[in-house]
């Protein structure tokens, strides 16, 4: 039988997979290798460093994030699915949202530059429309809901056997009503 060629992509997808099933401490060369079913020198060709290789995993667990999160959003109810997405996917895969979440985000010194770098540019302007607010204020609402969700989400992921589904939808709705009251409040007195 010829030997199987060990691609860059095969290495990743191994390294993906264990980072998934135990957390990016389970890529290591060794780990890599044998789930590969090859000797470590295919696994240390094409990762000279662990940094780019956990680099690597780290966006491919990003955009299994996003992927998910786009396949379980309500067109109807966007901002509020779009919360429960995070929600679901934190206990489906706590390994990969944790991943995503202590990934490390470099150039930002700003809750608005991190709201710029981990949101779509349209969705302030379909929750202003929605909610009948200023622009400013549905950024505002979405910023404090975010970190509320990459928070309780975040809890979610390390507790053991894991918080109800309920009880987190619950605490995420009284902090949107708590939030959208604020929002609303400003927009009564133009404060952005």
């Amino acid at each position: 039988m010829p030997k199987q060629k060990i691609t860059k992509q095969m290495v990743v997808d191994a390294a993906f997979e264990l980072a998934r099933a135990g957390g990016m401490e389970q890529v290591k060369v060794k780990n890599i290798a044998e789930k590969l079913g090859c000797s470590v020198q295919p696994v240390y060709s094409y990762c000279q460093n662990m940094k780019g290789l956990r680099s690597d995993v780290a966006m491919q667990a990003k955009s299994f994030i996003q992927k998910y999160i786009a396949k379980h959003i309500n067109p109807n109810n966007l901002f509020c699915s779009t919360g429960q997405a995070y929600v679901r996917i934190a206990k489906e895969e706590p390994h990969l949202f944790r991943i995503f979440v202590f990934q490390e985000r470099s150039s930002i010194s700003s809750l608005d530059e991190f709201y710029k770098a981990e949101t779509s540019p349209q969705m302030a302007g379909v929750i202003a429309d929605a909610l009948d607010i200023s622009i400013e204020n549905a950024q505002l609402l979405h910023l404090n809901m975010l970190i509320y969700t990459i928070g309780i989400g975040t809890i979610l992921s390390v507790t053991s056997p894991g918080i109800s589904t309920e009880e987190i939808y619950f605490k995420q709705e009284q902090a949107y009503q708590a939030f959208l009251k604020d929002a609303q409040s400003k927009e009564a007195t133009n404060q952005p």
